[in-house]
């Protein structure tokens, strides 16, 4: 190989190494966060209703700001209405895609587990782990609850390993008496 060639291929080298380092360094892995440990953890946790989603840019990047009606109060102090922001959106054609950032639509009902510091928007704890959505039998009326994350990967730091698992179409009975306990483990 002469020097034409090696300094081509290292070039090429160099550059494949780049490349992956962006697909690395550009993926989502999420730490597995206990249901009492979301509890705990959350200035606030509330059933909601969306009322609208925008998208806006702040500091050179695209969020979406979720408008949601307060429909039950669990901890902490929220008004009727609250803002939610999270990374990604669309505005135009420009779309910014954030693995498990969950996505709200309206009329969507959920359980959110809160955070905000003050004088911030709210944010969803977790993402798609803090994200319970309500879903309605179509016969019978019963609501359940899904966690966003129940079919998500989620890497487990103390066993080293990525496990699909939480709540998945538990009725809502059962998980406000979950949640009102992993609250009363919470309570100083």
């Amino acid at each position: 190989m002469n020097y034409r060639q090696r300094r081509r291929f290292l070039w090429t080298l160099f550059l494949i190494g780049l490349l992956l380092i962006a697909v690395v360094a550009s993926a989502t892995t999420l730490a597995r966060l206990k249901f009492d440990d979301l509890a705990e953890q959350a200035t606030a946790i509330a059933r909601v209703r969306c009322l609208s989603s925008v998208s806006i840019w702040k500091n050179g990047e695209i969020w979406t700001r979720t408008r949601a009606e307060v429909l039950e109060q669990s901890k902490g102090e929220l008004s009727g209405v609250v803002e939610i922001e999270m990374p990604g959106g669309a505005i135009g054609h420009l779309h910014a895609h954030v693995d498990a950032v969950p996505v709200f639509r309206p009329g969507d009902e959920a359980y959110v587990f809160l955070w905000a510091q003050p004088g911030q928007l709210f944010r969803v704890l977790g993402w798609t782990q803090g994200t319970f959505r309500i879903q309605r039998d179509a016969h019978t009326g019963a609501e359940s609850v899904t966690q966003d994350s129940a079919a998500l990967p989620i890497f487990n730091p103390l066993t080293r390993e990525f496990r699909v698992g939480g709540v998945r179409n538990m009725p809502i009975a059962a998980f406000q008496l979950k949640l009102r306990r992993a609250l009363e483990k919470s309570a100083p």
